[in-house]
């Protein structure tokens, strides 16, 4: 055990850092969109559900593994495993999850980067239209310099604020910057009650709405609200982990997990506040994925007066959601490579700088130079480095976390349990052993299951 590891100095550092990790993209492009499209109020209610029984466990498990290891996924099974057994040979193929989701999230930065500067310095024209700013977002995708600088900037920003450390950097920037981000979502969530397609934005998006749920069936509906509760707190690949390796035991397990899952959906919630109403507006249809960010939100603030003004907030905001996953994954990164090759943090951040520079190149590229290069068929590298975590290490990863908890061979159920009911706050019953042993497998197999199906079938 190692007793000179850094912890956080407070509590709200490590939730804002932890939710940090989970707030993304996805918070934003996916959840208001697919709340609008699947019973508004009704879909949150079951995305809610599968929230408390399959991602907050999950969360709690990882943290629990980080806590009782107080290391990185690199030794963290070598110190909680049986003697002799196997588990730590998982971690050869969910250490690399990190890095090829850093390879295409710091590209994705990149872009939020370079749209709120351009929105900021005036270069976007007043009242231009949906073609047009697809033609501009074309226009930067066939742009491998710009997209590469611009992704170089924020990695290197990234990595700067991981350079010195979990108290000193990660803790001390990332909290205001957190902060900061909630205060520009609720600044904009309270601005979009002034807009005239307010009440029209907010009904679409979260009037109860059974006809929808009927449309698509309920089958599509749960599996969309299981999705995207999964996947939102970014839980199977050891990123959250790290931070329960810098945690205190004053609190239990359930509790913190309580705060980030919130944190979580605050976030995701007051999305919808922002987009819809500024989308019905201005009469143009959402939509979901980089679309709704690039085009369609582009030709929405270029249509507002002040439209310079809100589009560079709106950036700022999706650039703090972005760089605190960035930052997050990046420290269990450089905590990984020290963990395996004992070397210096600074050592590990110019190394694993390099690397991750180089492996957003066919990213980059994918868009212009490479545009003819379809792996397995999928539209771009950047959608295939996307299938590769979101439908395989995550849900495969998340998997071999509930197994290692719930077999003999790995951790053990109660040694689970002791550490996730160390400290004040909600504790959890042994009782749940047969949810955790055969339910939540169960439920992750049919998603990992149902993700292939969705796409190759």
């Amino acid at each position: 055990m190692s007793s000179d590891r850094e912890q956080f100095k407070t509590r709200l550092g490590f939730l804002l850092i932890a939710a940090g990790c989970a707030i993304g993209l996805g918070n934003v492009w996916r959840f208001p969109y697919i709340t609008g499209m699947y019973g508004g109020a009704l879909f949150v209610i079951i995305y809610l559900a599968f929230l408390l029984g399959v991602g907050m466990p999950l969360l709690t498990i990882e943290l629990a593994i980080g806590r009782a290891s107080r290391r990185s996924i690199a030794r963290a099974y070598e110190v909680l495993e049986q003697p002799k057994t196997k588990w730590h040979w998982n971690k050869f193929w969910q250490i690399p999850g990190s890095y090829i989701l850093m390879s295409f999230y710091s590209v994705i930065t990149g872009w939020l980067f370079y749209y709120m500067i351009r929105f900021w310095v005036g270069g976007f024209e007043a009242g231009i239209q949906q073609e047009q700013a697809s033609v501009e977002f074309s226009e930067l995708l066939a742009n491998p310099l710009t997209m590469f600088v611009c992704m170089v900037t924020v990695v290197v920003a990234s990595f700067a604020i991981v350079a010195l450390g979990v108290v000193r950097g990660v803790e001390r920037i990332t909290k205001p910057m957190m902060l900061l981000l909630f205060a520009l979502l609720i600044f904009m969530a309270v601005r979009s009650f002034t807009l005239p397609g307010f009440s029209e934005g907010i009904s679409y998006y979260l009037m109860p709405n059974v006809g929808s749920i009927s449309e698509h069936g309920l089958m599509e509906v749960l599996w969309a609200a299981m999705g995207q509760s999964f996947f939102t707190l970014s839980v199977g690949q050891g990123s959250i982990l790290i931070f329960g390796s810098y945690m205190d035991k004053q609190h239990t397990l359930v509790t913190e997990a309580t705060y980030i899952c919130g944190l979580d959906t605050t976030v995701a919630l007051l999305s919808g506040f922002i987009i819809f109403p500024a989308c019905f507006s201005y009469g143009i249809a959402p939509d979901a994925g980089p679309n709704l960010l690039f085009v369609t939100l582009t030709t929405v603030f270029s249509n507002m007066s002040l439209g310079w003004f809100w589009g560079g907030l709106f950036f700022l905001f999706m650039l703090f959601a972005a760089v605190s996953t960035l930052i997050a994954v990046f420290e269990s990164i450089i905590a990984i490579s020290m963990d395996l090759f004992a070397v210096s943090r600074v050592k590990a951040v110019i190394v694993n700088f390099l690397i991750i520079t180089v492996m957003a190149i066919p990213c980059v590229l994918g868009f212009n130079y490479l545009s003819f290069v379809h792996p397995l068929g999928f539209g771009t590298i950047l959608d295939f480095q996307d299938f590769l975590i979101s439908n395989n290490v995550l849900p495969i990863g998340s998997l071999v976390f509930v197994l290692f908890i719930t077999a003999k061979t790995g951790w053990g159920f109660d040694n689970y349990l002791k550490e996730c009911n160390i400290g004040d706050g909600v504790k959890l019953s042994r009782g749940l052993i047969w949810y955790f042993r055969f339910v939540m497998p169960l439920i992750i197999a049919i998603l990992l299951v149902a993700g292939y199906v969705n796409i190759f079938g």
